[in-house]
Formats: C-alpha cells, structure tokens, sequence
C-alpha cells in the first residue's frame, strides 16, 4: 500500500497532508556533521553509498518525515558529462572546464560515475519501510548549464545568460545534452527504488519570458514526457524556483505530475491560477522555519488551510538552512500533523 506522501502526489487530496523539507539530511542535523567529520568532504560523502543511505534516513529516524531525499548533488550529472567537480571549503562547487570557453564536444562523459548513486538509493529503499516514499532527483537543465558554463554558482547566472543570447546554438547543444543525461539518470534511480522524482530549477527565475519558455519550460517537459514513457506511473516533481507569474505556463506546458512553490508565491494566488486539480508542494519561507515563534505555526497553517481544495504537500519554498534549530522543525512538523481538511 502506497504511503501518504506517493498518494498525494498521484492526486489525492486526504485529510492530512504529507510533509518532507528540502535539504532535510544535512548540516542542521548533529548526527550528520559527526557522521561528516568521520567521512571527510562532501563529494566523499555523497559517492559513499553507504555512508550516503545512512544520511539520506537520519531525518526519517529523527523527525517521521513522509519522504526520504536522495542525499546527492545536482552536479553528479555535469561529472558524469565529464567536468571534473570539487567541493572547495568556503566557496562550494567548482567544476571544469568551464564551458563559457571549452566546447562541450572537448567532454569525454564518464558515465560510471552515476552508479554509485544508483547503490545509495538502493540502500535506502531496503531500509526505508513502506509506508514512506522514496525520492529521487536531479537539477533541471537550466539550473545545471549555469554551473557547466561558469564552473561556478553566480547571482545572476551572467555568462549563461550571455552565452545563451550570444550562441543559442551553442547552448541549445548544451541544454539537449543534459537532458539525455537526465532522463537516463532519474530513470536510474526509478529503476534503483525511487518512487518519485523531483527536478530542481534553483536558477529558473533569472530568466526573461521567452527564455523561460527555450530553456525552462521546453526542456523540462521533454525530460517528463521522455521519463514517463520510460518510466509510466511515477510522479514527477517541478520547482521552477523564482517563476512567480510564469507557473501556470509552466505548469501547464511541461505536464509535471506536481509543482513545486518557493516561499515568495502567494498560496492563495497560486490556488486561484493553477490548473484546478494539480497537486502543489511547498512553501514556507526557510527563514521562518529559522526564527521559529507563534508566527511559524500561523504561517504553517496558513498554508495548509490554502490549499485545502487540492492535494497538497507541505514542504518549504527551498532548502533548510544549516543553523535551523531542531526544535522549529519538530513545532512545523507537529502543527501539520495536527491540521485536518475542514
């Protein structure tokens, strides 16, 4: 029998709701920093499969989450394209060659770098128990280009952005090619246990309208309609973070099976303008999370109470933040465990 969490995401609105948060296993967590002392750096961490299970189940012993996150990076796929990748103290990821002044066809892929990920989710689907709900995940194309491009994280995703009015050949070559890799990669982990997917499009809202549409909402719905003829049955999760006005399109045109909001999304607006029925996840503000106080619990239920009319899952609108107290997790938990469909 499927659990809360698998059910809401095919459409059923039940009277509870499921709740997982983004970047639930990590740095926030006491008994991940002591499992990362033990282990050494992240990429370590991430490409031992044990150790990576192990961190992927910790908030599901801890706080009864109704979904496990794969532990990963959205750069496994840029390192299985063959850029080399490192995690540098005090200034994240760094990979290369930078495509803003290497040709992709200069990348000999490495495909084998992806099985690892495959023996993590494994791991967890032995241990996770049916009644929670494995998931998968990878970046979305744009998200992931930006760091191909710039070897780096940037604020305004400038040389993606210029390289991709200067050449749109060019990016267009890049953007196709992450999206074979893609779909060979959450089809993958669906086949490892994964249950369902979640693409990640942090950088989605530095993006013009007729961007968006080249390269948000065209790759990301080949990338859904080539997985679900691979893998038919399993939802898959969009977060277009930063979309705002442009979820509906988005919503409508790449067919996800649920939409993600990030925190700055009205739920009653996003209600009002998705296509009725669709299932949402999302969105409390992370930093309300942090601050924790009566007005986590009446933003909690704020919320809940929006979305009532459509299957919906709680979750916030990006990743917990690292200095999260333990406590504010436990209060939103427990307040959306106690709220019930009127």
């Amino acid at each position: 029998m499927a659990g809360l969490l698998l059910e809401t995401l095919r459409g059923t609105n039940g009277e509870t709701r499921p709740v997982w948060f983004m970047r639930q296993a990590g740095r926030y967590l006491p008994e991940y920093r002591a499992l990362r002392a033990e282990k050494g750096g992240f990429l370590a961490l991430v490409y031992d499969a044990e150790a990576a299970a192990e961190i992927t189940l910790q908030p599901i012993r801890r706080f009864g989450f109704d979904g496990a996150i794969l532990f990963s990076d959205i750069l496994i796929v840029p390192y299985a394209m063959g850029q080399d990748l490192q995690f540098l103290v005090g200034e994240g990821p760094h990979l290369s060659p930078r495509l803003v002044d290497t040709a992709l066809s200069s990348l000999a892929a490495v495909p084998s770098r992806l099985d690892p990920i495959y023996e993590t989710v494994a791991r967890v689907k032995a241990g996770i128990g049916s009644d929670r709900t494995l998931l998968g995940f990878a970046g979305s194309p744009w998200t992931v280009a930006t760091y191909m491009v710039a070897g780096e994280g940037s604020r305004d995703q400038h040389d993606t952005r210029a390289l991709a009015y200067r050449d749109p050949a060019a990016m267009q070559a890049i953007i196709d090619a992450i999206v074979a890799v893609t779909v060979d990669y959450l089809a993958g982990q669906i086949a490892a246990g994964a249950e369902a997917v979640q693409l990640f499009d942090s950088w989605a809202g530095s993006l013009a309208p007729a961007e968006f549409e080249r390269w948000v909402i065209a790759p990301n719905a080949a990338i859904v309609s080539q997985l679900r003829a691979r893998c038919p049955g399993v939802p898959i999760i969009g977060f277009p973070k930063g979309s705002g006005e442009k979820l509906p399109a988005y919503a409508r045109e790449t067919k996800v099976d649920v939409l993600g909001l990030d925190e700055t999304v009205d739920p009653t607006w996003a209600h009002r303008n998705l296509p009725e029925g669709l299932p949402v996840q999302g969105n409390l503000d992370p930093l309300l999370l942090l601050a924790g106080g009566e007005e986590l619990e009446r933003q909690t239920r704020r919320i809940l109470d929006a979305f009532a009319d459509r299957p919906h899952v709680f979750n916030l609108g990006h990743g917990i933040g690292q200095t999260t107290p333990i406590d504010n997790v436990s209060t939103a938990l427990a307040t959306v465990r106690g709220w019930r469909r009127p």
